[in-house]
């Protein structure tokens, strides 16, 4: 396994965690990388708690939260963003950082992406500009940007549809609206526009997505209303309209193959919906959380589980075909405000990455016989 590992972040004082878990049902069992050790039971999952981590870290500033995490298959890597500007490019081995880039003027990242590759990164920021990094030989600076009028926080989604050709999807200046970009030629595929008085407010959360390569892409975004629209980007119109949540929609995760999709938001409530052939959006379950608040749900590339980032310091590990909840990690000690799996497609290899507003990333190793 090679050892790069991408934080975005500006810190002086923190800590990584690795903990390897091993699930024997119906109990846990932990080989100690940190110090690891069961906490407590809940009715909904094993509870497993991380009391210590490895890997202290120093810097010249405070360190910032970290809010969006992405791990790749060639290069074991993390990309992660937070609230002040810096990407740092660490090698696991070392436990050293490799390279710092910083492309934002010191504002808030608070997206990155990798472009097929353990090289190419994209990054979003909140001085408006959208950032392409090419890390090839050593380079450390943007290759290119996309300027955008958008201040919030709503992440971009990528997908890739042909070699070296990508769609991103992205908040426009109107509040309500969604704009697509093809990349790197940075030409307008098209604005994705609400009827008018729809009041789903401002998008939220983005999954561009397609059924297999080469078929018609698609856009679901999660709404300010609790809503979430399926558009079509050849027509820019709404195929289908849901109502999931009565909180604004803090994010969704679509699997293209089952044609089911879950989303999160400040309630105690997973919505699981699915896309019938007429390629409308119906409700498929429902799913009560012990506590209320979901900042990111990712589901894992085997489409065998799934995890949430919980605002009650938690993260959650639930089976994807049932939602049946299969643990609880309980390692932080904020809101978690992102996980994100690995690519690999050695089970054994796979890895869960977690970031969270008390400044660490959780990297754990779960659930890899499956």
């Amino acid at each position: 396994m090679e050892a790069n590992l991408y934080i975005v972040c500006n810190f002086t004082v923190g800590c990584l965690a690795l903990c390897d878990i091993r699930v024997v049902s119906p109990q846990f069992t932990a080989r100690w990388l940190c110090h690891l050790r069961i906490h407590s039971l809940f009715s909904e999952a094993p509870v497993l708690q991380s009391t210590r981590c490895i890997f202290p870290v120093a810097a010249k500033n405070l360190m910032s939260p970290f809010f969006s995490l992405v791990a790749t298959l060639k290069a074991s890597a993390l990309t992660a963003r937070s609230e002040n500007g810096f990407i740092h490019v660490w090698n696991l081995k070392t436990h050293r950082v490799d390279t710092a880039l910083d492309g934002h003027g010191r504002k808030s990242v608070y997206c990155v992406e990798t472009m097929g590759g353990k090289t190419r990164l994209l990054s979003q920021g909140r001085d408006q500009r959208i950032c392409l990094w090419d890390l090839a030989e050593g380079r450390t600076s943007v290759t290119d940007a996309v300027f955008t009028e958008n201040v919030g926080f709503c992440r971009c989604s990528l997908l890739k549809v042909a070699q070296e050709r990508w769609l991103m999807a992205t908040a426009a200046k109107a509040l309500e609206e969604v704009q697509v970009l093809e990349l790197p030629s940075k030409t307008s595929v098209c604005t994705l526009k609400p009827e008018v008085g729809a009041k789903l407010g401002m998008p939220m959360c983005l999954k561009l997505w397609q059924l297999n390569c080469g078929s018609q892409p698609l856009l679901l975004a999660g709404y300010e209303d609790g809503s979430v629209v399926l558009w079509n980007l050849s027509t820019g119109k709404a195929l289908s309209q849901l109502a999931c949540h009565q909180e604004p929609v803090m994010s969704l995760d679509f699997d293209s193959e089952k044609a089911k999709g879950i989303s999160g938001s400040s309630e105690k409530v997973l919505s699981i919906w699915s896309l019938n052939e007429q390629q409308n959006l119906q409700v498929y379950k429902t799913h009560q959380l012990v506590n209320a608040g979901i900042s990111d749900i990712t589901i894992r590339p085997d489409k065998k589980i799934l995890a949430t980032a919980g605002w009650d310091h938690r993260i959650r590990i639930f089976g994807w075909k049932k939602l049946k909840p299969l643990a609880v990690l309980d390692y932080h000690t904020a809101t978690v405000h992102c996980v994100s799996f690995s690519d690999h497609k050695n089970p054994s290899e796979r890895l869960l990455a977690a970031g969270s507003k008390d400044h660490r990333i959780s990297i754990w190793s779960i659930y890899t016989q499956t």
